[in-house]
């Protein structure tokens, strides 16, 4: 059995009991966790099959095949809870932001496995850039399924257009961090910039929002 079938069953088994112990939102955010780790397993399966048949090197895949394939795999199981279950607009971003943390939890595991622990501040700066990556990522197809699945003619023109940004933002990362030296630093800053200004941006509107609400409230 390979190696990151192995890292599969250490995460994937805590997080399908605690699924099976909790109800609710707690049970629908271990379950999207352990779908995100899951994908992430199936993508690998997908890499390694493509590259196969195309004749690849594992450099080529991570920067041509990946980005495309991981941001697939991550939306699979969202469309499928948003089709069945019909989801609140908060669930919903909950499930994607799961999912893609869940994905990058699996693939940091697998990255420390390949690399080892010797270099902390590496693994650190690492971790954290590839997390918020993914997050990004997935913090766009939230967007785009919240603000377009209401309006039928921009369902399948604005998700696959978002997806699409996802893919490109995924890829411009990979060959940024497959470089050495400033031009990796870059990379793996960009999506934490990206994530603090996306809260900065977030807290300022929910502070419009509540201002809004009390001029309305006291006018009334």
């Amino acid at each position: 059995m390979n190696y990151i079938e192995n890292i599969y069953i250490c995460l994937a088994a805590p997080l399908l009991i605690a699924t099976l112990c909790l109800n609710g939102r707690g049970r629908r955010t271990m379950l999207f966790l352990l779908a995100g780790v899951t994908v992430c397993l199936l993508s690998s399966y997908i890499n390694t099959f493509i590259a196969a048949a195309v004749g690849v090197d594992a450099v080529t895949t991570s920067l041509e095949i990946a980005p495309m394939t991981e941001e697939f795999m991550k939306f699979f199981p969202i469309l499928f809870y948003l089709l069945v279950l019909e989801p609140t607009k908060d669930e919903l971003t909950d499930s994607v932001l799961m999912t893609a943390v869940g994905f990058a939890t699996f693939e940091n595991a697998c990255f420390l496995t390949d690399n080892g622990a010797a270099d902390f501040l590496h693994l650190l700066i690492r971790g954290f850039g590839a997390g918020s990556m993914h997050v990004v990522c997935g913090f766009l197809v939230a967007l785009g399924i919240i603000y377009l699945w209401n309006r039928r003619w921009l369902q399948l023109a604005g998700t696959l257009g978002l997806l699409s940004i996802a893919i490109t933002y995924h890829g411009v990362y990979n060959i940024l961090v497959s470089q050495t030296g400033t031009a990796a630093m870059i990379g793996y800053v960009i999506p934490l910039l990206t994530v603090a200004l996306t809260l900065i941006i977030r807290y300022n509107y929910r502070q419009r929002t509540e201002r809004q609400r009390d001029c309305y409230t006291i006018n009334k």
